[in-house]
């Protein structure tokens, strides 16, 4: 979605955050949104305009505080206050229980080379408009919490 279609969506103006893309990632990722322009063409519209107003960086220089294809990312839904916290992967890869967040995804395309600090306005499937604020970025899963019980989850 571009800022004009965000403007005319959510009623005002809001610049949109400097983002990066990994040139690994870039031709694929141009490429999904393409394919599914006719059965999601809002998703797939939105993540086409992320992509080009992105800075393609190179994997070796890609910055390890961005958003990435398998990376974690810790963000508080700026409506409701809570933080969640998922990797974002391909298609193929997804799965909502473990928290692995789809780039086909509104919030998925929404996350797309945001760094931590970075806010970004999206719309939900439903067309609501939603802030987001990434709070942490990182290459591995978070720690589970150490008072978590283990045998709770085991067989799960």
């Amino acid at each position: 979605m571009t800022a004009k279609q965000t403007e005319h969506r959510t009623g005002r103006a809001r610049a949109l955050p400097a983002i990066v893309v990994d040139a690994a990632h870039a031709d694929r990722l141009a490429h999904l949104a393409e394919v599914a322009l006719d059965r999601m063409p809002d998703v797939a519209t939105f993540l086409l305009g992320e992509i080009e107003r992105a800075r393609v960086v190179p994997s070796a220089k890609f910055p390890r505080d961005a958003v990435n294809i398998g990376t974690w990312v810790t963000y508080t839904d700026r409506s409701t206050e809570q933080s969640r916290t998922v990797q974002l992967v391909y298609p193929e890869e997804a799965d909502i229980a473990a928290g692995r967040v789809s780039v086909l995804t509104p919030i998925g395309a929404a996350l797309v080379g945001l760094s931590a600090g970075q806010r970004m306005r999206w719309l939900t499937r439903t067309g609501a408009a939603r802030d987001l604020v990434v709070t942490d970025v990182g290459r591995e899963p978070p720690a589970a919490p150490a008072n978590e019980d283990v045998r709770a989850t085991a067989g799960s």
